[in-house]
C-alpha cells in the first residue's frame, strides 16, 4: 500500500547560525506557533545548528547546517541549488543580509516563493548608512518576492534606502508568549542570585553580551547612580545576563568603581523567564535593535523598560507610561531613569502593567502568527492563480 506524499506546503528557513538569539527566538516562536496542519518547516544554517533547536516542539521539523566560513562564498551555491531541487520547499524564507545570498540559489531552483525578513542591524552598520550594505541588497533585489521587516524603521529603510517597491513589504512585529513570560508579586527569588533579600531592588539586562548591545553602558549608569544618589546603595542591585566579550568588561568596570558586589554577572542562563520574574526594572543599552524580542518579554513579565532610543524600540514602549528612552551610550539619562524607578516603587509597578497590557493587545504569539501565515497564504494563493494565467496563455 503507497502511502500518500505530505501534500502541506514546505516553508524552508534560512539563518545564518542557529543558536540563541533574537532573531533566531522569532523563528521558534514562529514554527511553534504556526497551525500544524498548514506548513511542513525546515530550517537550514549556513554555518551551525546548536542545541538551541531543541526550543522548537514540533517533531516534523528538519535540521541542516552547511559549515559554510565567513563572508560570501559562491562554492555554496551549488549545494545549496541541489538542497532546494530536493527539498522542492514553496516558500525559502531568508533572514537578515548574512543569509539573503541564498535567493540566487533558490530562485534557480525553481522556488516560486523567496521571501527576505530585516531583522535588525549590527555593529558594522548601526543606523543602515552603510553603503556597501545598500549595494548588496539592491544587487539581491531582484531575487525576493517578498521582504517582510519587523519595525517602520526597517520598513522605511528598504523603501528608502534600497529601493524596494512599498508594495513588496510587508510590516509585521515579533510577538511574545504571554504565557510563558507573565508577571509575578512579589517577584520570585532568582535560582543562584546573591541578592535574595525582599528589600532589594533589582535592575538587570539579559542578552549576548556583545559591542552592539552595549551592556558596559548600563554598568556605567549602576556606578553613577550610586554615586549620584548615595541612599540607593543599600537596596539598589545589578543584574546582568548572558555571556560574550562584554562580561569581563562590565565586571573589570564595576570592580574599579568598588561595587563588583553589588552586581552579578553569572553569564548565560536558559531560565529566562524565571530571572524576569525576579527583577524589578529591565533596561536594554543597546546600540541598534530592530524589534527586541527581550523588550517585549520583560514588558510581558510586568516589568518597566528603560531603553535606548533606537530601531523599533520606540514602537514598543510607549515612553512616559510602559517605559522611558534614551540615547544611545548616554549613561547619564540611564542613571537618572533607574533612579527614578528605583525611588518609586509605585510608578515603576505602574509602567510595568501598562507594558503587559501593551503586549497581551499588540504583541501576542496569536497576532505575530496570524499575520505571517496570512502572508504567507496570500503569497501561495497569488503564485498558484500565476501559474494557472500562464499554463492557459502558454497551453
Amino acid at each position: 500500500m503507497m502511502v500518500a506524499a505530505d501534500q502541506r506546503p514546505l516553508i524552508v528557513h534560512v539563518v545564518f547560525r542557529f543558536d540563541v538569539g533574537g532573531l533566531e527566538n522569532g523563528v521558534v516562536n514562529l514554527i511553534n506557533h504556526l497551525p500544524r496542519e498548514a506548513y511542513r518547516h525546515a530550517v537550514i544554517s549556513l554555518t551551525e545548528i546548536t542545541d538551541f533547536k531543541h526550543r522548537i516542539v514540533r517533531d516534523d521539523v528538519s535540521f541542516i547546517a552547511l559549515g559554510k566560513p565567513p563572508g560570501h562564498s559562491l562554492w555554496i551555491y551549488p549545494r545549496l541549488w541541489r538542497l532546494f531541487r530536493r527539498l522542492r520547499p514553496a516558500i525559502v524564507h531568508s533572514r537578515n543580509l548574512a543569509a539573503l545570498e541564498v535567493l540566487i540559489p533558490a530562485w534557480a531552483a525553481g522556488v516560486p516563493l523567496r521571501i527576505h525578513g530585516e531583522h535588525g542591524r549590527d555593529i558594522g552598520d548601526l543606523d543602515g548608512s552603510n553603503r556597501k550594505n545598500q549595494w548588496l541588497r539592491r544587487l539581491y533585489r531582484p531575487f525576493v518576492k517578498q521582504y517582510i521587516a519587523l519595525s517602520r524603521d526597517l520598513e522605511d529603510y528598504l523603501v528608502s534606502r534600497v529601493g524596494v517597491s512599498p508594495t513588496r513589504v510587508a510590516q509585521i512585529y515579533n510577538g511574545v508568549d504571554v504565557q510563558r513570560f507573565h508577571p509575578l508579586a512579589p517577584r520570585q527569588a532568582i535560582a543562584g542570585c546573591p541578592f535574595s533579600d525582599p528589600g532589594c531592588w533589582l535592575v538587570g539586562s539579559v542578552g549576548r553580551m556583545q559591542l552592539v548591545k552595549d551592556q558596559t553602558t548600563l554598568a556605567q549608569a549602576f556606578i553613577r547612580v550610586l554615586a549620584d544618589f548615595p541612599e540607593l546603595r543599600s537596596r539598589l542591585r545589578l543584574v546582568i545576563i548572558g555571556d560574550g566579550p562584554l562580561r569581563a568588561q562590565a565586571q573589570a568596570m564595576l570592580e574599579e568603581a568598588g561595587v563588583a558586589g553589588l552586581a552579578w554577572l553569572p553569564g548565560q542562563r536558559d531560565d529566562i523567564p524565571e530571572i524576569l520574574r525576579g527583577l524589578d526594572c529591565f533596561v536594554l543599552p543597546s546600540l541598534a535593535e530592530g524589534i527586541s524580542n527581550t523588550i517585549l518579554e520583560a514588558m510581558a513579565s510586568g516589568l518597566p523598560v528603560i531603553a535606548t532610543d533606537v530601531g523599533g524600540n520606540a514602537e514598543l514602549i510607549e515612553a512616559g507610561r510602559s517605559g522611558e528612552l534614551v540615547g544611545v551610550s548616554d549613561a547619564a539619562a540611564m542613571a537618572r531613569q533607574i533612579a527614578r524607578y528605583a525611588n518609586d516603587p509605585r510608578q515603576a509597578r505602574a509602567a510595568g502593567a501598562a507594558g503587559r497590557a501593551r503586549v497581551e493587545q499588540h504583541f501576542s504569539l496569536h497576532a505575530m502568527s496570524g499575520r505571517y501565515q496570512a502572508l504567507y497564504d496570500q503569497l501561495l494563493h497569488a503564485n498558484v492563480g500565476e501559474a494557472g494565467r500562464k499554463a492557459s496563455i502558454h497551453p
